[in-house]
Order: structure tokens, then C-alpha cells, then sequence
């Protein structure tokens, strides 16, 4: 049986993850597996892990491409070693991968290392073009949030609510509030 998986990280990606539910539907996708999370937030894929939990011995998991299943060699090898346990195998769509051969299973892992060099490269020249934009004072980071809420946080202390609640009320972190009532004013 073929397993699809779909995967966009924001909500706004509509188009994106219905094309890969077509893509997924033309290939022969029996079942399918959709979900719009972040790749980073592994713990939270919910979908992936009902796939992975579906999947039986024989079976083939399919994305479109490499990126909508991990984000780095560790995570896909985790993938990999599920699929295996259970006798199933891995395909990627646009890069012709099917881990069900010997060539398979080495191209996977050559290109999912190459995958992962190349997003740390970007996030490397990421970091170095927000570093350049600071010297040149363009960058100032994003705008302190909880600080813009420090009457609220000094009102509700006055009248006795503890800084958990304080927290949560104003939808801070609980840091943010024990920071503003060390040092109100700053």
C-alpha cells in the first residue's frame, strides 16, 4: 500500500499542500497524511506519527519532496530506521528515491546530508546578513513585547495577582514578568 504525507509549515500554504495531496492522489496514495507544522517542531507531528504508526510491512511511505518529511540527516535517519523496523520503505517524488533498493537507501542518506548542509550554510549567511544589518543599525530586532505591557503587569502586582497569573492573563512569559518587577522602568 502506498502511504501519502503532505507537510506545509504555516497555514497560509493552502495550495501547497493541496498540490502535494494531488501529486500524492496520481501516484497511487491510498491513505494520506496531511498536516501544516513546522518541520523544526518534530514533537509536534502529530500526522507524520499516525503514519508512521499506520505504516505495515510492505507498505511505502511517499512525499513529494525530501523537505516536507525531516529537516535534518539525524531526524530522517530516526524516519528511516521506523520504516525499516516495520519492513516498509521510503519515496521521494522529486528526486525519483525509492529506499526499497540497495541505490535507494544510499542516495537518500548522501542527499539528506547534503540537504542538511545546505540549510546551515542559509542559516549561517542568515545570521551574517542580520550581524551586517546591525552594525550598519538597519537591524534592531524585533520590538520587546512584554515591556510594552509593564503598567499592566505593575497594576495587576498591586493588586495582589501572583506572577503566574499575571502571565497568563497578558499572554507573556512568566519571565518577562518577574524581569519587569525586578526592574520597573527599564
Amino acid at each position: 500500500m502506498l502511504i501519502g504525507y503532505a507537510r506545509t509549515s504555516t497555514l497560509d500554504q493552502k495550495a501547497s499542500i493541496e498540490g502535494q495531496a494531488r501529486e500524492l492522489a496520481q501516484v497511487g496514495c491510498e491513505k494520506l497524511f496531511s498536516e501544516q507544522v513546522s518541520s523544526v517542531d518534530v514533537v509536534n507531528r502529530e500526522q507524520l506519527a499516525q503514519a508512521l504508526d499506520f505504516i505495515r510491512d510492505g507498505d511505502t511511505l511517499v512525499v513529494t519532496k525530501l523537505d516536507r518529511l525531516a529537516r535534518s540527516v539525524k531526524h530522517l535517519l530516526e524516519i528511516m530506521d521506523a520504516l525499516t523496523a516495520k519492513g516498509a520503505s521510503l519515496r521521494i517524488l522529486n528526486m525519483g528515491i525509492d529506499t526499497g533498493t540497495p541505490t535507494g537507501k544510499l542516495m537518500l542518506t548522501v542527499l539528506g546530508g547534503i540537504a542538511e548542509f545546505e540549510r546551515e550554510i542559509m542559516l549561517e549567511r542568515q545570521r551574517e546578513g542580520i550581524e551586517k544589518a546591525r552594525r550598519e543599525g538597519k537591524y534592531k530586532g524585533r520590538k520587546a513585547t512584554a515591556r510594552a505591557k509593564e503598567a499592566e503587569v505593575l497594576h495587576l502586582k498591586s493588586e495582589g495577582v501572583g506572577p503566574t497569573e499575571i502571565a497568563k492573563r497578558l499572554g507573556i512569559g512568566r519571565a518577562s514578568v518577574y524581569r519587569i518587577l525586578d526592574n520597573p522602568g527599564q
